[in-house]
């Protein structure tokens, strides 16, 4: 089986990848015209210079590679690898920009993987004097990033459906809507995304934020993302508007396509449904556990449980990493509790970062089978089921090899901060914060941080932002070397 598989695999294309990489160039182009236009509205004029610098080279580069001929089909190791590139190039010639704004080229790109990749963990030092292109633009990258460069290509016809059918997969389209229906089902999740993004500025505003605040912190809460305009993130809010953002977090961290299959009643809502439910029980259990450590171990009054505990618990659950407390106040049983949520994450189809509710759901699942086999007469045929569908034994499979990958990542990313003297526990939250793509921080993440684990860190977003399973297949040599099928 196994020499059969190697005689049936195939290299990637190199023009396959070159085109749609043009063509997801063409359209990184065309999100980059925002922040550009910003800049100029802003007076930044030597920003400006620089994101049109920006603009026109993808425009030419994309043109000229967009111009090669379409194949029948694309590849699932073709897709991933465009994908995985496509991060590389925004995290690289985004950098350019954001070093206006004084940044060094580390802590630049360091800004901009944080941002693409909606985690929202940042090198800076302060916000204080803070240019308002600045702000804008990092807000800007993390709302894109939240849905991906993909879902605008596949909604606006920059890239063919059929072909990218397979490839979709890595950024978590459903099975059922990778054929056929793929450009429907995105402009779909497109449409959920941006009325909640306007439902979230109006609402913002309505609670009295000023307008820019209520732009950027939208933008970064339906993304689950955190960036925010101040130092002291969501404590610079008064309660009503905090609680209205982290509502609007708890919004991105489900399946998008729920609100549509709820107004369409939809059958395939159970799914979606089950994730939303473990949400909000996740969400409840992180707050009742970390407001008792927060009373019991921290001594901190009832009055800040209250307050601090629900809105921790929902920004690690959801991966979103606002917070109206230092985190690094926290007693070590509330770090713990966190770091848990946070690696866990939220629903798949949404915003959120982590390994995703529905994949723990499902290790339950097949747990409870294998404990109810043992009460069980050895003829007995019984399937491992969730929300009343079976589950396929590549999507278990699949399920455990994620799994098993994220916490590889984080040991092995873990393993040099202790080795350079930082605090254990300290440096596992920072990891899995980085890896989930949730931008809680107990502080390590500073100017102060040597460059080599900056980098780590970098790498960590990347990482989880594609469940690492893209970047896998961007290492093996077989992606790169062996027979190549035609392109016709």
């Amino acid at each position: 089986m196994a020499k059969q598989a190697i005689e049936l695999k195939y290299a990637v294309r190199f023009r396959v990848v070159l085109k749609y990489f043009g063509q997801l160039c063409i359209v990184l182009a065309a999100l980059t015209l925002v922040p550009l236009v910003m800049s100029v509205i802003f007076g930044d004029l030597t920003i400006s210079l620089r994101y049109g610098i920006v603009v026109g080279m993808l425009a030419v580069f994309g043109a000229s590679l967009a111009r090669l001929r379409t194949p029948v089909r694309m590849q699932a190791n073709e897709g991933m690898v465009l994908v995985a590139l496509m991060y590389l190039l925004t995290s690289l010639v985004m950098s350019y920009p954001m070093m206006g704004s004084g940044l060094g080229f580390l802590d630049a790109l360091f800004e901009v993987i944080s941002g693409i990749t909606t985690t929202g963990l940042t090198t800076t030092e302060t916000l204080v004097g803070a240019s308002s292109t600045f702000l804008f633009g990092r807000a800007w990258m993390q709302w894109y990033g939240g849905l991906g460069i993909l879902v605008f290509s596949l909604a606006f016809f920059f890239i063919q459906p059929g072909l990218f059918a397979k490839s979709l997969a890595v950024t978590e389209t459903e099975p059922d809507n990778l054929i056929g229906g793929i450009r429907a089902h995105t402009r779909r999740v497109l449409t959920v995304y941006s009325i909640l993004t306007t439902l979230g500025i109006i609402g913002s505003l309505l609670l009295g934020m000023k307008l820019f605040d209520a732009v950027l912190y939208t933008f970064t809460a339906v993304s689950t993302a955190g960036f925010s305009p101040y130092d002291s993130s969501l404590a610079m809010l008064d309660w009503p508007a905090q609680v209205w953002i982290t509502l609007l977090c708890l919004a991105g961290a489900v399946p998008l396509m729920l609100f549509y299959r709820l107004l369409t009643k939809n059958k395939r809502i159970a799914v979606d449904f089950l994730q939303l439910k473990a949400i909000v029980i996740a969400s409840l259990i992180v707050s009742i556990a970390v407001g008792a450590l927060m009373r019991l171990s921290g001594g901190m009054a009832w009055p800040q449980v209250f307050h601090h505990a629900p809105l921790l618990a929902i920004s690690a659950q959801t991966n979103t990493g606002f917070s109206s407390m230092s985190v690094a106040q926290l007693d070590a049983g509330s770090k713990l509790v966190l770091i848990f949520s946070m690696i866990v994450g939220g629903g798949t189809g949404s915003t959120a970062g982590g390994f995703k509710l529905l994949r723990l759901l499902i290790v339950a699942s097949v747990l409870r089978l294998i404990l109810l086999r043992t009460c069980l007469p050895q003829h007995a045929v019984i399937e491992p089921r969730l929300a009343g569908r079976r589950l396929l034994d590549r999507e278990i499979h699949a399920t455990l090899v994620i799994i098993m990958a994220f916490f590889a990542v984080v040991v092995l990313s873990w393993l040099p901060f202790v080795a350079m003297g930082y605090s254990p526990l300290d440096s596992l939250f920072e990891v899995v914060s980085a890896t989930a793509t949730t931008g809680l921080s107990v502080g390590l993440t500073s100017p102060a941080l040597p460059a080599v684990l900056k980098s780590i860190l970098c790498i960590d977003m990347l990482m989880g932002r594609l469940e690492i399973i893209a970047w896998l297949v961007m290492l093996y040599p077989g992606t790169w070397f062996g027979k190549r099928m035609e392109v016709t």
